[in-house]
């Protein structure tokens, strides 16, 4: 493993059921154009990588695919097993999964090229996995960053934090521009044809408190950030966030927060 995989073991560790209550919502709005992209109906042998809280598994049982999931972190899989039962769901992680040659017709990953120090490689892999015709389709989140998902690290910086020293990145050899075109270009580099990719764009609702819950209880990098200096660090970049929420405060209340997302998706 790279130093980033390493640091993100760390960071997801023991955080599946406030990932779920939190920035899993937001991911699931990808899901039903990640699974339009794969082409999954009913029948289709589909696997989800990096299953999270589990809302592509759902999303692709709902469809009638034949569903497998997969994810590195224990208290992942085990959300995913309880939101559907039945799912053959495993431990495993990118660079190398626990499945055979050619085993899906399908395989997706939702955010999960975000989390791995070696992308391309863990393209590669997908691409062994999933028969000759079969379709691959993934997601990461478009940078630079739209105003919503700007937002905390904005309030962290204005509070003074800055980055743990042990929270890695990914090294720059293995690094791509997270961009339509650039993920097209990983996509085509592992070895797919018939690269397609494209932003998608929308707001996502939600109530300031439930949105600062999120990283205030560590949940990903951002998180590790707005805990980086202890209480005293949430407590002044808590400050910071209240008063920014203004900027995107419709009148029910609600935050109207943009995020930017890139699908792309290609043929074994």
């Amino acid at each position: 493993m790279t130093a980033f995989d390493v640091s993100e073991r760390r960071i997801w560790d023991g955080r599946a059921d406030s990932y779920a209550r939190t920035f899993g919502r937001l991911c699931a709005h990808t899901v039903p154009a990640l699974l339009d992209a794969a082409s999954t109906a009913a029948g289709t042998r589909l696997l989800d990588v990096g299953c999270g809280s589990g809302s592509v598994t759902v999303a692709g049982v709902g469809r009638g695919a034949v569903v497998r999931a997969v994810d590195a972190e224990p208290g992942m899989v085990a959300a995913t097993r309880r939101a559907a039962p039945g799912v053959d769901v495993r431990i495993g992680s990118l660079p190398q999964l626990p499945y055979p040659d050619s085993e899906f017709d399908a395989v997706v990953a939702n955010f999960v090229l975000n989390h791995v120090g070696r992308p391309l490689d863990a393209l590669v892999e997908l691409r062994r996995i999933t028969r000759p015709g079969g379709r691959i389709a993934v997601t990461v989140w478009q940078t630079p960053n739209a105003p919503g998902q700007a937002l905390i690290g904005r309030a962290a910086a204005a509070a003074g934090l800055t980055r743990p020293g042990w929270l890695a990145t990914v090294d720059e050899e293995h690094d791509f521009p997270r961009t339509p075109a650039g993920l097209g270009a990983l996509l085509t580099a592992a070895g797919l044809g018939d690269v397609q990719g494209a932003s998608l764009s929308w707001d996502h609702r939600t109530g300031a408190e439930d949105w600062w819950a999120g990283p205030a209880s560590g949940v990903a990098a951002i998180g590790q950030l707005v805990n980086s200096r202890g209480p005293e660090g949430v407590a002044a970049a808590k400050r910071e966030y209240d008063a920014m929420c203004k900027e995107f405060e419709g009148e029910d209340g609600l935050l109207a927060l943009p995020h930017v997302a890139v699908l792309a998706h290609g043929k074994v």
